[in-house]
């Protein structure tokens, strides 16, 4: 792989990274629900997205095929649960510390793997899922010192734990659309997301003002369409290790963001349990072994 693929591609994942970890200040600020907020989002995303396939001819028949239409609508239907669930936590259980449990990702995916697939679950990493739990459990000790809904931490901490889960269901059954361009399914899913919450969304509570407005089309049109095409590009360039390291530029941003945007503070615990929760993250993530592994006996 060209080194000048490698830098475009880091450049390309760290600057979408760092949208990312802008999404949960939009969210919070457009004071919408989070049903009103997907809906939105989808749409306006939506719209980006299929000006990016029409400009790169991805609208061709052979494209197309009732399986991959299927799946990449069985994907939707759990990418639009993750970001309702994920969006929810955010003024229940703050943007730091949903973001931070949100990160127990990897460990989802690792139990789908195992269920799904029959993967074999290495002792590192029933290590680091032990870490991880306890990092959990220091998350959920004590409430943040700001809350947007308070007396529903715990609430908010579960639909976090709910909005992984979704995402890591929608990883496996993306893993099955390999050769689809991933414009396309993206463009696919959040198509879907506005059928799906049409009936949810609270039409007498739009927005009140143009900056609120404003900020769901920035979450739709760059933080959604324009940021998908820069993941997956990056994707494309980047060995999954690099992907993987880099990826862990949107907890840190989200958590700098709400102490900068909403005055968060966190209590040592709560510090000590995100960071638990993100150093094995990375653990699983890039294949940090904590049992070396066994030698095949020499002959």
């Amino acid at each position: 792989m060209a080194s000048n693929d490698i830098r475009r591609g880091a450049a390309e994942m760290s600057v979408a990274m760092l949208m990312s970890g802008t999404i949960g200040w939009l969210v919070v600020s457009s004071q919408q629900s989070a049903f009103n907020v997907v809906f939105f989002r989808c749409i306006f995303g939506g719209a980006t997205l299929a000006l990016v396939c029409a400009v790169l001819g991805l609208f061709r028949r052979k494209l197309f095929s009732w399986k991959m239409v299927g799946l990449a609508l069985l994907g939707g239907a759990a990418i639009v649960a993750n970001w309702v669930l994920l969006f929810a936590a955010y003024s229940r259980a703050s943007i730091s510390m949903a973001t931070a449990v949100y990160n127990t990702q990897p460990f989802m995916l690792v139990a789908l793997g195992a269920i799904v697939f029959r993967e074999r679950i290495s002792a590192s990493t029933v290590l680091w899922l032990v870490l991880a739990f306890i990092g959990l459990v220091f998350v959920v000790k004590v409430e943040p010192a700001v809350l947007a809904v308070p007396g529903q931490y715990l609430v908010g901490i579960g639909y976090a734990v709910g909005a992984a889960a979704m995402y890591a269901v929608s990883s496996i059954i993306t893993k099955h659309l390999k050769g689809t361009p991933p414009h396309l399914i993206a463009l696919i899913q959040v198509s879907l997301g506005v059928v799906m919450l049409a009936p949810l969304v609270r039409f007498d509570a739009l927005p009140a003002t143009g900056v609120q407005w404003l900020e769901l089309v920035v979450l739709g049109v760059v933080n959604t369409g324009l940021m998908y095409v820069l993941l997956y590009g990056a994707i494309q360039k980047l060995p999954t290790s690099m992907t993987g390291a880099l990826s862990f530029i949107y907890p840190v941003v989200a958590i700098i963001v709400d102490r900068i945007a909403f005055g968060q503070t966190l209590a040592w615990i709560q510090v000590l349990g995100a960071v638990l929760i993100l150093l094995t993250a990375a653990g699983v993530n890039l294949g940090w072994r904590i049992v070396p592994q066994r030698r095949a006996p020499s002959v």
